[in-house]
């Protein structure tokens, strides 16, 4: 697991989603807020797998190669959304950075060389020298885990996420 500390938000870099279920219940246990939580992942790491996300009775779905899981966090999480990206492909988000995209996108407040998932990072105070290397994570099929809010907040997740083992798949 690969972790960056910036003003408002700590990344974790994560490869499988245990690692990802397993910070989120770390975090959660050491009462960080679940509303201060993102996730955003590769919607179907085979190209050639149909990946659909819907509503279904007022209760979020998705059809991809990681279904369960998404499904699982989008009713923890708040928000969720599926994008497309130029150059990254469909990309599934639960949480506020969700939010955050969708403004970006109504707003075209799309910041000069970057997407609007890359303009959405940016405007939480991820350096914008590595916002090219998240997108390019997420293309690979890693994901990422993100903790926003105050300084403070922002350096105990970073604790508590560097406390979690890294070897859950």
């Amino acid at each position: 697991m690969q972790i960056a500390l910036y003003e408002n938000a700590a990344v974790a870099l994560l490869t499988a989603p245990g690692q990802v279920t397993s910070s989120i219940e770390g975090l959660r246990r050491s009462g960080f807020a679940a509303s201060r939580l993102s996730v955003a992942g590769a919607a179907c790491r085979n190209r050639r797998e149909v990946a659909a996300c819907y509503d279904r009775g007022g209760r979020p779905k998705c059809w991809a190669d990681a279904g369960a899981f998404w499904g699982g966090l989008w009713e923890t999480l708040d928000g969720w959304g599926f994008f497309a990206f130029p150059d990254i492909g469909p990309v599934l988000v639960a949480g506020p950075l969700s939010g955050w995209i969708v403004t970006i996108l109504e707003n075209s407040s799309i910041f000069d060389g970057l997407s609007a998932l890359g303009a959405a990072l940016y405007s939480i105070g991820v350096a914008g020298d590595q916002i090219f290397r998240y997108e390019a994570a997420l293309k690979s099929g890693k994901i990422l885990l993100l903790a926003h809010g105050s300084a403070d907040e922002v350096t105990r997740a970073g604790q508590i996420l560097r406390s979690i083992p890294a070897t859950i798949s």
